[in-house]
């Protein structure tokens, strides 16, 4: 089953040194790295993805929406925030979202609405690692291990983790 992500876009690009370079040289030029990247792992994965942008200071007066191969982008209208898109999307979604941000009041107010949230590094990683993926084929265990961002295995008895933890685990696998 697919998964439907919704990025919070300036997020994902400010969280991003690569991304950040692009945005820093010119607004328009990081948007169009991030969907590039964001258009070449659709391929791999085939999930819905939707990209949320502000355009609260100087956007259109009713909220934007375009499609980029097979990508939604929605640029929130002048005096709404992304964040306040991004929630309305949440909150009809619910548990069919993976919400990609780390702004904390977003990820709340989402989590609160029944979505899984992940933070845009953690988003970024996996990511390039299903592209790293896709063009080495199957990976041997220490490649994989270079790619996690948690530490260490943990030693001594196994310990169950709560259910909420088993269930952002299981959704954040499908990346």
């Amino acid at each position: 089953m697919a998964i439907h992500l919704i990025i919070d876009g300036y997020n994902l690009i400010r969280q991003s040194p690569q991304l950040r370079k692009h945005d820093q040289e010119d607004l328009e030029k990081g948007r169009k790295m991030l969907l590039k990247k964001l258009l070449a792992y659709k391929r791999i994965k085939q999930h819905v993805i939707t990209v949320v942008f502000d355009g609260w200071m100087e956007g259109h007066f009713s909220e934007g929406h375009e499609r980029t191969g097979g990508i939604e982008v929605i640029f929130s209208r002048r005096g709404e925030k992304a964040d306040e898109v991004i929630k309305r999307l949440a909150s009809q979604q619910k548990e069919k979202a993976l919400i990609v941000t780390s702004d904390r009041d977003l990820e709340s107010s989402c989590a609160r609405q029944g979505c899984e949230v992940i933070s845009s590094p953690e988003f970024e990683a996996k990511m390039e690692l299903s592209q790293y993926i896709d063009l080495k084929g199957n990976m041997e265990e220490d490649d994989y291990e270079s790619f996690q961002s948690k530490g260490t295995k943990k030693k001594g008895p196994s310990r169950r983790l709560p259910k909420s933890q088993r269930h952002h685990q299981k959704v954040v696998k499908k990346l």
